[in-house]
C-alpha cells in the first residue's frame, strides 16, 4: 500500500511530536521549517558563545511528552538528560523571599509558617483537594473537541463541578489561602497563559499542583534539546525536516488541503496537512480568504489574545549565586498585571521573571561564565506601544531592578553581550500574531469547542497543533495538540494505535 504523506508546517513543539507519532506508524512525514534550526519558540539561541532558550524554560509534566517517545517505542531519557529544580523557585516579594519546595516538606512548612502562619494547612488542602480536580480534569483535555457532542461524555459531564470556570483563578485560591500574597504565589503561573489571576478561568489552579506535585525540570543544554531530540526520531523514521525553508501558502482545492507553496515557487502536494505555525498569523498569511470565512482578518483582530513579552538575553561575565528560576514581583502586583491586560501601559514597576540556568547547567556558557534570560510580561501590539522609543529605557529600568531586586549586581560592568527582543520583533520577526507570545486568551468563549479545532473546520485535511488550537499554550499541551491531531489522522486512514 502507498505511504500517505503528511506535511507539517513549522517545526516548532506539537508539529514535532505529531510527527514522530505519524512517522513511527510509516507515514511519510515532511515538514517545512523557515528558521535555520528547529523549534519554533523552542528554539536555541546562540550568541558567541553563549546558548539560551528563545522561549519556554520550565519543563513540566514530563510524563506527556515520554509517552510520546513510548509511543514510538523509545525512552526519552535515551535521548535528555534531565534535572529537576528544588525549591521549584525563588518568589521574591517586597519583603520575603518564599522558595517553595516539593522535596522537603518540612523546609516548606517552617518558610509558610514564618511568612503567614496558618498558611501550611491550606497548603496541605490545596494539595489534596487539587489533586482530584488534576485527575479529573487532565483526561477532558485530550479528547479532540471538534465536535459539539464532545460536552456530552460521561468523563466531560463530571468534570464540569470541578472545573470552577465560572470564578477567577485568584477566587479560587482563596479557598486555601486567606492573605493575598499567598494567592499570588501559587496564582502567578496564569503568565503561562498570558493572562491575569483575577481574570483567569479558576479551572487553572491546577497549574501549580502540577509544578507541586510532578516537579519542575531542566534538560542538559537547554529545553531546546527537547525539540532537537524529537526531530531526531524524525529522521531515525524516515521522515525529513527541511529547514530555512519557509511555506508561503496552503493550497486548497474543492474544499480541501492538497499541498503548499513554498517560497520560491515550489509547491509540494501530500494526503494531510498539519499547521504547526501561529495560528492567527497563519490564518491571515498563509490561508486565502476565500477559504477561511470563519477567521478573517477583522475577526482574527478581535479575539482575545494573551500579553506579550520583553526580552533580555545576557552573556555574563560570572556566574550569579541566585537560584536557577526566580520571579520578581512589583510591589503593587495587581496594578501591574491591569496595566499589562487593560490599560495597556508599560509598568513603571514591573514584575519580572529570570532565569539563571547556569547555576545548574556548565554547557550553555564558557567556564566561569553565564547566561542570564529575563522574560518582563508586557501588554501585546493592540497597545500601540512605539517600541523603538521605549526599548531603550525600558531596558535600563529592568537592569536598574535587577540590581536592586534580583541580586544581579555591577550588571553593566558584568555584562559581555546582550540581546534583546520585543513585543515588535515578536511580530515581525517570529511572526507571532500582534506580538502575543503566549498566543490565543484562555477565556471560557476560547477554550475547548471554541478554540480552533485540532482537526480544522474550514477545509478538510488540515490539523493544527500548537498554543493556538486546543488544548492551548504551554508545552505539555502543545505536546498534547501534536498526540491528539496525530491520533485524528491515524483514525482517519484506520491505522490502529495504542491508546496514550
Amino acid at each position: 500500500m502507498k505511504k500517505k504523506k503528511v506535511i507539517i508546517v513549522g517545526a516548532g513543539p506539537g508539529g514535532l511530536a505529531a510527527g514522530m507519532m505519524l512517522a513511527s506508524k510509516d507515514y511519510e512525514v515532511c515538514v517545512f521549517e523557515r528558521k535555520e534550526t528547529v523549534g519554533g519558540r523552542n528554539f536555541p539561541l546562540k550568541i558567541g558563545d553563549f546558548t539560551f532558550d528563545l522561549g519556554p524554560t520550565f519543563f513540566l509534566m514530563v510524563d506527556v511528552l515520554e509517552e510520546i517517545f513510548a509511543f514510538t517505542g523509545r525512552k526519552m531519557s535515551d535521548y535528555l538528560t534531565l534535572q529537576e529544580i528544588d525549591p521549584l523557585y525563588r518568589l521574591k516579594f517586597k519583603d520575603v523571599d518564599f522558595n517553595p519546595s516539593r522535596r522537603d516538606q518540612e523546609f516548606m512548612k517552617k518558610q509558610m509558617e514564618a511568612w503567614i502562619p496558618g498558611s501550611y494547612s491550606g497548603y496541605q488542602k490545596y494539595l489534596k483537594k487539587e489533586k482530584v480536580k488534576f485527575d479529573t480534569i487532565i483526561p477532558c483535555l485530550r479528547v479532540p473537541y471538534h465536535a459539539l457532542k464532545h460536552f456530552f461524555s460521561w468523563q466531560f459531564i463530571r468534570s464540569i463541578p470541578k472545573m470552577d470556570a465560572h470564578i477567577s483563578l485568584f477566587t479560587q485560591l482563596g479557598r486555601y489561602f486567606k492573605s493575598p500574597d499567598m494567592r499570588v504565589a501559587f496564582s502567578f503561573q496564569a503568565k503561562y497563559l498570558g493572562m491575569s489571576p483575577w481574570s483567569c478561568p479558576g479551572t487553572f489552579s491546577i497549574l501549580s499542583y502540577i509544578e507541586h506535585s510532578g516537579g519542575i525540570y531542566h534538560v542538559k543544554g537547554g529545553l531546546n534539546q527537547l525539540s532537537a531530540s524529537m526531530a531526531k526520531v524524525i529522521e531515525e523514521e524516515g521522515g525529513k525536516i527541511h529547514t530555512s525553508t519557509e511555506v508561503e501558502k496552503i493550497l486548497v482545492e474543492d474544499g480541501k488541503a492538497t499541498g503548499v507553496l513554498l517560497k520560491g515557487g515550489e509547491k509540494a502536494t501530500a494526503d494531510h496537512i498539519v499547521i504547526n505555525a501561529d495560528f492567527a498569523y497563519a490564518m491571515d498569511r498563509l490561508v486565502k480568504k476565500e477559504n477561511r470565512p470563519k477567521y478573517t482578518s477583522q475577526k482574527l483582530r478581535k479575539k482575545k489574545y494573551s500579553c506579550s513579552t520583553f526580552m533580555l538575553y545576557l552573556g555574563m561575565k560570572k556566574i550569579y549565586d541566585i537560584p536557577h528560576h526566580n520571579i520578581i514581583f512589583a510591589d503593587d502586583y495587581k496594578k501591574n498585571i491591569d496595566e499589562i491586560a487593560n490599560t495597556m501601559v508599560l509598568s513603571k514597576d514591573p514584575s519580572f521573571y529570570l532565569q539563571n540556568a547556569s547555576i545548574t547547567d556548565d554547557t550553555l556558557a564558557p567556564e566561569g561564565k553565564s547566561t542570564i534570560y529575563v522574560l518582563v510580561p508586557v501588554p501585546n501590539q493592540k497597545s500601540g506601544i512605539d517600541w523603538e522609543k521605549e526599548k531603550e529605557p525600558f531596558k535600563e529600568r529592568i537592569l536598574d531592578l535587577m540590581e536592586q531586586r534580583a541580586g544581579i549586581d555591577d550588571i553593566r560592568n558584568q555584562t559581555e553581550l546582550m540581546k534583546i527582543i520585543t513585543p515588535d520583533d515578536w511580530e515581525k520577526k517570529e511572526n507571532v500574531f500582534l506580538g502575543a507570545t503566549f498566543n490565543l486568551a484562555h477565556t471560557i468563549d476560547q477554550m475547548l469547542y471554541f478554540r480552533p479545532h485540532n482537526k480544522f473546520e474550514e477545509f478538510r485535511n488540515c490539523y493544527l497543533v500548537g498554543g493556538g488550537t486546543h488544548p492551548g499554550s504551554g508545552l505539555p499541551t502543545i505536546y498534547e495538540s501534536g498526540n491528539i491531531s496525530a491520533k485524528l489522522i491515524m483514525e482517519r486512514d484506520g491505522i490502529t494505535f495504542d491508546m496514550i
